[in-house]
């Protein structure tokens, strides 16, 4: 059991439908799409399995307060970044890297290839790589995977469906708004 012991979980409403943030004394360290209940549970079936705790819904918890309000603002347009402690656990190695360059270099209403990011991380030519880790990131929206997209304009894959990628870079726009 990781020394964060507990993890605190709500589903807040958005833009982009239902999310699932749940967090550990550490910070925040999971942001799911969707969060229907089947999905809720098994996002808290995970993390439970992954972190080795008990995961308690705590919609009221100080933890999530300031996640809960940065994600608000920023569904707002009120706000363009996400300043959040963010417990890393979910994800290691190669992963870990491209995410944090990804969180780090890849600001609002700005897009990125998967080769470039690749490059930035000093791994040039691993761009399915960077499509993987974009699909295991446990931290969307605020780790930006949303921003990553094909060299050759495509969007790309995402985890949260392309309708969700195609909202949230409206969002910051870099797309125009969907007309209906």
């Amino acid at each position: 059991m990781n020394s964060n012991g507990v993890v605190e979980w709500a589903v807040v409403g958005s833009d982009i439908g239902p999310l699932l943030l749940a967090a550990t004394g550490a910070g925040l360290v999971s942001v799911v799409f969707h969060a229907r209940p089947e999905v809720r549970e098994k996002a808290v079936g995970q993390l439970r399995a992954r972190l080795g705790a008990e995961p308690v819904e705590s919609p009221g918890s100080a933890r999530l307060a300031e996640p809960i309000r940065q994600f608000a603002a920023y569904f707002a347009g009120s706000s363009r970044e996400f300043s959040l402690a963010l417990d890393w656990s979910l994800t290691s190695g190669f992963n870990r890297q491209v995410l944090r360059e990804l969180a780090a270099g890849v600001p609002y209403g700005t897009v990125v290839g998967y080769g470039d990011l690749a490059e930035r991380v000093g791994q040039p030519g691993a761009a399915q790589a960077v499509g993987a880790a974009m699909g295991s990131n446990p931290l969307p929206v605020v780790v930006p995977c949303h921003r990553v997209v094909e060299s050759g304009g495509g969007l790309g894959g995402f985890g949260g469906g392309l309708e969700t990628k195609r909202k949230l870079l409206a969002l910051e726009g870099v797309l125009p708004q969907p007309l209906f």
